[in-house]
């Protein structure tokens, strides 16, 4: 290898007069970055230095855009998006920036001539654990969404240094392994040391008069952290938009004592950085424990309080009067993890900025909206008074005072109704009294929104009904969306080539022309290109899952796939006693004609969340058994895929076959995951639950495969007293799985270990199981016959991709600018590198 590349000049344009010439220039600047910045040459670099260095060539010219962008919106006081989320699962960074550069195959070959595989570089690549799930891919999609459709915006969150658990199986049971995303450091971050914040916790508050003879407060902390910037940049996919996405470190303000070293005391001395840089240690600590509830709050204390002060720092670079907070910045809450934010701000104003409570409040309303993401009331996160009085006293003052004025006005509006008053109160009166976070975000924002049609109906009617009366006006829905430039050109670039073969390339950067490819869905020599995708996408899936867990699949069979967060009102043990009674019918008569199907699941189990646990536990003991059965011979497959993310997604979307999409009717706010299927020509099988309603609606009813209870037969039958017994006694299939674990077989004859799993299916089934059993059991065989007529399932398969264009995240973004944010797409000019 020649090791004597001569490093180019810094300032070029970014597009020489050739290919030739661009590649070179690529190739130019990974070894300049290789030498530069890692003090490494060619001969000697490992596989992860080539990386790092691929990263940061990608990176420059990124930031060439990110740098015009930020000028922009600086010079013409743009109005922002900032997008508060206590999750950011932004996945792999590599792939998805080449292709919004347009520079994957400049890079691929400039990788090879230095004697590089791109994909291997793409495969090695640490995925930054930032989020639990949905909550965070989403909030990272619309990032992306935000800067392809180029609206100036910001995402605030915090920096964990160990993100969401690595999960392996051992023995059949999840083991929870530190997630270290940043060992080897990160190409893709910018420190920001200048843009740090202080932020102040417990200790006492003061009233005073000021100059003018106002009453006002100051708060007097018992110890402040500081929060440091970080920085990624978002590029849009091509164009010159780079968007930032700022995640805050926490600091000690001194982190060294030198008067606690110098007197012996060592420990002592570095204790205040040890305790103060626990904020931003790990993801979502245990909030079973109150000290795992005090980080967990001080935790979205800290970073809506670093990014509100860095808004409010933004106002003053700019010379812009803060009575225009509002005109330049529109906030989004997402869900109820950063809605302190509405308190924070009206502190910051009234106690720093010296406003009166009416202009503060005035402008915390116009500044705030809110996205609610479920429909499960103990999932609407709420604080004790005690907990709130010792770690953020003046925040629960302001709290108090938000508080007496809301109520005067829900007074105003329903005199007489204190019942209705005690409802929407922001402190919970009842038992232990507590503050209701997301009552504070609905008080506090101008528009509230739910994440699909059916969820924002149901919130509406439901659970913020009394909310939804005073202020209708309040509540709109955007459903959820995906990036397609991750989940369909990057994840899946066998089906992108035939597209854009078919479409042309439109479809790209406006996702609903996939439209037009209906009209080839039943063209014969289309769907047998088709069907070569995504067998080879399977093929692949296969390769992997036997490396992973040493179980050999049949491509050919077809892949059941239920990846989610393990959740009981997902209904993961409701497939599994599917596969269990399926098995039973196999052995009673091995001759029986049924598809060959692999079921694929994978997921992770919040590690205090014992039942979810126990529904791992049970599939990989179904699977133990099945893939060793003789009498079963690949008729079917069990896998649990291990460590479920946004990486392995890129593998299991693609080569899915069936989606399962099985919550409990009224219990999943949206869902993504059956997005992704779609675009890649998965069928579903599912409830009227979430964004399922709009995806059926979507594809067709005759594309989608339906069954179970509508929520509002759930709420009949729960009102009418369910008794999940009786359902046991009139099915057969159901009596048998179920007695099957009971008696040890999937346990290795313990038959104790499912025993709380089975006493709450038989004594409550919160959520139904038992009674969509039959229906789920019909369905499938509905899923059997369509597998065995190919030319009707592949037909099946292509309207799904058709007609997935809504679910675009583009789609919900442009929703939110033009009904909730008022932004405006603004255009930044070619930039050269």
């Amino acid at each position: 290898m020649n090791n004597k590349i001569p490093v180019p000049a810094v300032t070029r344009s970014e597009k020489p007069a050739s290919d030739e010439a661009s590649i070179n220039a690529f190739q130019h600047d990974v070894v300049r970055n290789l030498i530069c910045r890692q003090a490494r040459y060619p001969d000697i670099a490992t596989t992860q230095d080539w990386y790092m260095a691929l990263a940061w060539t990608v990176r420059d010219r990124m930031l060439a855009r990110w740098m015009a962008s930020v000028q922009n919106y600086a010079l013409h006081h743009v109005k922002v998006a900032c997008y508060f989320s206590a999750e950011f699962l932004i996945g792999p960074q590599l792939g998805c920036n080449l292709i919004s550069l347009d520079l994957e195959n400049e890079a691929r070959e400039a990788m090879q001539t230095l004697g590089q595989d791109l994909d291997v570089l793409l495969e090695i690549e640490e995925e930054p654990g930032l989020g639990n799930g949905g909550l965070g891919r989403l909030a990272a999609c619309y990032l992306d969404s935000l800067a392809t459709v180029r609206i100036p915006a910001i995402g605030y969150g915090i920096r964990y240094e160990f993100g969401i658990f690595d999960q392996e199986i051992v023995d059949g049971w999840q083991v929870e392994r530190t997630d270290k995303w940043l060992k080897m450091g990160t190409p893709w971050e910018i420190c920001r040391p200048e843009i740090s914040f202080y932020v102040c916790f417990g200790g006492s508050t003061q009233m005073l008069t000021d100059e003018q003879g106002r009453l006002r407060v100051r708060w007097i902390p018992a110890r402040q952290v500081k929060g440091v910037a970080y920085d990624m940049p978002v590029q849009g996919y091509r164009v010159n938009t780079c968007n930032v996405l700022r995640l805050w470190k926490s600091e000690a303000v001194e982190s060294f004592d030198f008067e606690d070293f110098n007197a012996g005391d060592y420990y002592q001395a570095v204790e205040e950085k040890v305790v103060s840089e626990t904020l931003s240690k790990v993801l979502y600590p245990n909030d079973e424990p109150d000290s795992g509830k005090r980080l967990r709050l001080a935790q979205q204390y800290f970073f809506v309080s670093c990014s509100l002060q860095d808004m409010l720092r933004l106002m003053d670079a700019s010379n812009l009067p803060v009575g225009r907070f509002a005109d330049r910045f529109a906030a989004q809450l997402n869900d109820t993890h950063p809605s302190i934010a509405v308190a924070e701000l009206m502190r910051l104003l009234i106690d720093e900025r010296l406003l009166s409570w009416e202009e503060a409040w005035s402008i915390t309303q116009r500044t705030f909206a809110y996205t609610n993401h479920t429909l499960l009331p103990e999932a609407l996160e709420t604080w004790s008074l005690p907990l709130m009085q010792n770690m953020l006293p003046r925040l629960l003052e302001i709290i108090y005072e938000i508080n007496k004025r809301f109520l005067d006005d829900v007074r105003r509006a329903f005199p007489g109704d204190e019942a209705r008053v005690a409802r929407m109160s922001i402190i919970d009166e009842y038992g232990d009294k507590k503050v209701r976070m997301a009552h504070l975000a609905i008080a506090g924002s101008h528009h509230v929104n739910g994440v699909a049609a059916l969820h924002s109906a149901l919130l509406r009617e439901t659970v913020l009904h009394d909310f939804a009366d005073m202020y209708p006006e309040r509540f709109l829905n955007v459903t959820n969306g995906v990036t397609p430039r991750r989940f369909m050109m990057l994840s899946n670039p066998g089906l992108a080539r035939l597209l854009d073969d078919t479409l042309g390339t439109a479809w790209r950067g406006d996702l609903t022309h996939l439209n037009a490819l209906a009209a080839h869905a039943d063209d014969d020599a289309f769907q047998e290109t088709w069907r070569a995708i995504r067998r080879d996408s399977k093929t692949t899936l296969a390769a992997r899952i036997h490396k992973m867990v040493g179980i050999s699949i049949p491509p050919d069979m077809l892949f059941d796939v239920q990846v989610k967060r393990i959740h009981e009102y997902k209904r993961q043990h409701l497939n599994a006693l599917h596969i269990i009674s399926l098995y039973r019918r196999l052995r009673a008569d091995p001759s029986l004609d049924i598809a060959p199907r692999c079921f694929i699941f994978g997921g992770k189990a919040a590690p205090g969340y014992h039942m979810a646990k126990l529904i791992i536990r049970l599939i990989s003991g179904i699977a133990e058994v099945v893939n060793n059965d003789p009498v079963i011979d690949n008729r079917i497959k069990v896998i649990f895929y291990p460590d479920f993310n946004v990486k392995n997604g890129h593998y299991i979307y693609p080569a899915a076959d069936l989606s399962e999409q099985i919550s409990t009717a009224g219990k999943e706010a949206s869902g993504t995951g059956n997005m992704k299927f779609m675009m890649n020509g998965a069928l579903t099988i599912g409830t009227l639950d979430g964004a399922n309603v709009e995806l059926r609606e979507q594809a067709g009813a005759d594309n989608f495969f339906l069954f179970g209870m509508t929520a509002q037969q759930v709420e009949g039958l729960k009102h009418e007293g369910y008794r999940p017994a009786q359902y046991v006694e009139s099915s057969e299939d159901l009596r048998d799985a179920l007695d099957q674990i009971a008696q040890g077989c999937f346990s290795r004859g313990d038959k104790e270990v499912f025993r709380g799993l089975l006493d709450n299916l038989l004594n409550s089934d919160p959520f139904f199981v038992l009674a969509d059993f039959a229906d789920y059991m019909a369905c499938q065989e509905q899923v059997d016959q369509a597998w065995h007529n190919e030319k009707r399932w592949t037909r099946m398969s292509v309207m799904n991709t058709a007609r997935s264009g809504m679910f675009s995240s583009d789609r919900a973004i442009q929703e939110y600018c033009k009904h909730i944010w008022q932004t405006d797409p603004v255009n930044i000019d070619p930039v050269e590198f």
